[in-house]
């Protein structure tokens, strides 16, 4: 087994949060009266840090979207984070993981209080030596300097033994940035064009085949 040191995404990958997300950013941009995006385009916000999301989906300015991306996490501290859901079969593949020896981290674009809150939540935090998420005043939002600072607090040094898993394209450019081999998964928000295009050394279409794919690597 090549891969020692997992780093898993959160959104997309260990829970499926599209609902609570996608009800904050409606929420927001009622606040904002601001009109709102087709589907598809709403499910772009899943993923990527926020504020560029309102930047590039809605064409608001940095000021505006960063009053949009406050209303939105009024709405998700209180509801949205707990719209919710788990894969199916992300626990088994979690606790087989744990079990077989491999180190398990979070590093997600989403703020670090609200992934350690959700994990917490679902009974998913003792899995995990680490958890680490973007800052609340988005200087640390893109995903590979979140990737970067998870290996640095972590003191991540075995770099060829250690595999980035995500949904999105962000996931694996991330990934690439930080000198990962990763890992895209089919379940979640992204498309198999998306991952391959930006450079996913391995696809899994369902939990189980995370597992698989790592053990026999």
């Amino acid at each position: 087994m090549q891969y020692k040191t997992i780093l898993f995404d959160l959104d997309g990958t260990i829970t499926d949060s599209g609902e609570g997300i996608i009800n904050s950013v409606l929420y927001a941009l009622k606040k904002m009266n601001v009109n709102v995006p087709e589907q598809r385009e709403l499910y772009s916000f899943i993923g990527p840090p926020l504020i560029d999301s309102f930047k590039t989906v809605c064409h608001l300015d940095r000021h505006t979207s960063e009053q949009a991306v406050s209303y939105y996490r009024d709405y998700y501290q209180s509801k949205g984070m707990y719209e919710n859901n788990l894969y199916e079969g992300i626990v088994e593949v979690l606790a087989d993981l744990k079990q077989a020896g491999c180190a398990l981290y979070i590093a997600t674009s989403k703020p670090e209080i609200y992934a350690k809150q959700i994990l917490t939540h679902f009974d998913l935090d003792h899995y995990f030596v680490g958890i680490y998420g973007a800052s609340l005043d988005s200087g640390r939002s893109k995903k590979g300097d979140v990737i970067r600072y998870a290996l640095q607090s972590a003191g991540i040094t075995n770099l060829n033994e250690t595999l980035m898993i995500g949904d999105r394209s962000h996931d694996m450019i991330g990934a690439k940035e930080n000198e990962l081999a990763c890992m895209g998964v089919l379940y979640g928000f992204g498309d198999q064009v998306e991952l391959e295009s930006t450079g996913a050394d391995y696809l899994a279409i369902t939990p189980k085949d995370v597992e698989k794919i790592i053990i026999r690597n």
